[in-house]
């Protein structure tokens, strides 16, 4: 699939979201005696396995099945359980029906191997048709054919708790130097300015650095064209991206490649570190009780001439070619479009993802009407590592990257292996 370059105004009225924690599996199975199934229960496999998010999607199957449409078997599966097993769940001689997963690059890749079912019934419905243009794009395969239904989308930013902010005395850096005096002022405190959560099973975490830092150096059609292998990870323009990393290196939570991103958000939320970049996703497994105290503030800019550019990555689903129940899955997916469905979600969550319906309600909290505003002023909008590259890609930037941080001094034998692990995913 071609990287399109949307700005901010073709990108906007859908991006999309939902999560990515760890956490329990179970099954929940929503139904009625309306609709025959032919095949069984249609299985919708998730990873949205953090407490809310999970809650919210079994409310979401709940409402499904008082219309009396059809059955419908909810399978929440820990988000790392699943990213690893998804080739093997859309090739098994039984695969499960609807995922939770990833429009674009990510999605294209599993459709060129014939693995999605064409959605383009779905897209022509009613209920879709007033989506935007730029997830139109977002959502069709290299072959033109629609493969994914975006609902949500969120923004990453740097997350930090306002009464931590206020009892410290400090205040959200405008720039990269007043970043950096904020993490001195906060290390001289004894506090841990940084944490970053890329250990264990979330060391994709540490990828959000490298975005962030890629698209603030040297912008988001350079990173774009890196992802896609038209540049290479041991060009002098990456290396700039690792200068600027080292710079704020030793603000790091010293045990940031050793715990994941759950425990580094519970520290975050806990005073033991001040910030963390990081997806509004982590906030689906946060107390309730805090949710009004966390606040974020922009990755800042480094290179002012630099177009602004933001991560905000679309969720959604996408379903297996190999489904048995084709009719049974489009009429879920209908639904899993709507607006009645998508605040449906965000009102059993955490809400702090937005609606991709042009007529869907978001949660409407001073953080989501700031996030939202944080994303209307980018002037253009990149995914993830991954979901601009590849899920094959991402362990390649995992090693790389987690090395760099345990090893900063050997970056340049790090970039060498990273470009020929890359030029092996890409070739293959």
């Amino acid at each position: 699939m071609t990287h399109h370059q949307p700005s901010r105004r073709r990108f906007l009225a859908g991006l999309g979201a939902a999560g990515t924690a760890a956490l329990l599996s179970g099954c929940v199975t929503s139904g009625s005696s309306g609709k025959s199934s032919s095949g069984g229960a249609v299985t919708l496999q998730s990873n949205l396995s953090a407490p809310q998010a999970k809650a919210a999607m079994e409310d979401l199957v709940a409402a499904y099945g008082e219309k009396g449409a059809g059955e419908v078997r909810l399978n929440t599966v820990a988000a790392e359980t699943f990213r690893t097993q998804l080739p093997t769940y859309l090739t098994s001689a039984n695969p499960p029906d609807v995922y939770t997963w990833y429009p674009g690059s990510v999605a294209d890749a599993y459709a060129r191997k014939d693995l999605l079912l064409d959605l383009g019934e779905v897209w022509s419905s009613p209920e879709l048709r007033g989506y935007s243009k730029a997830l139109n794009t977002l959502c069709t395969a290299g072959s033109g054919r629609k493969v994914f239904v975006p609902t949500t989308y969120y923004w990453w930013g740097m997350f930090y708790r306002k009464s931590n902010f206020a009892k410290w005395g400090v205040s959200e850096p405008k720039s990269w130097d007043e970043f950096l005096d904020l993490c001195d002022t906060l290390k001289s405190k004894g506090i841990t300015p940084i944490g970053l959560g890329a250990g264990g099973n979330t060391a994709w975490v540490a990828s959000a650095w490298f975005d962030y830092l890629n698209i603030r150096v040297n912008g988001a059609t350079y990173h774009r064209d890196l992802l896609a292998g038209r540049h290479r990870f041991d060009d002098p323009e990456v290396r700039r991206v690792f200068d600027r990393w080292r710079e704020v290196l030793p603000y790091f939570d010293p045990d940031g490649t050793a715990v994941a991103f759950q425990d580094a958000s519970t520290s975050m939320l806990n005073g033991r570190s001040a910030m963390m970049l990081i997806g509004t996703f982590f906030a689906d497994a946060a107390p309730k009780d805090a949710l009004d105290d966390i606040d974020f503030f922009r990755f800042p800019v480094i290179d002012p001439k630099v177009p602004l550019a933001e991560e905000a990555p679309t969720d959604g689903y996408f379903a297996g070619a190999r489904t048995g129940r084709r009719d049974e899955v489009i009429d879920l997916m209908r639904f899993l479009g709507t607006a009645e469905a998508q605040e449906i979600y965000i009102k059993g969550s955490s809400g702090t993802v937005l609606p991709c319906h042009p007529d869907a309600k978001d949660a409407g909290t001073p953080l989501v009407l700031k996030g939202r505003k944080h994303i209307e002023e980018a002037a253009e909008i990149t995914q993830f590592f991954n979901r601009d590259s590849s899920d094959a890609l991402q362990p390649t930037a995992d090693n790389a990257l987690t090395r760099f941080i345990a090893e900063p001094k050997t970056i340049s034998s790090i970039l060498t292996t990273w470009q020929r692990d890359a030029e092996k995913i890409w070739n293959a």
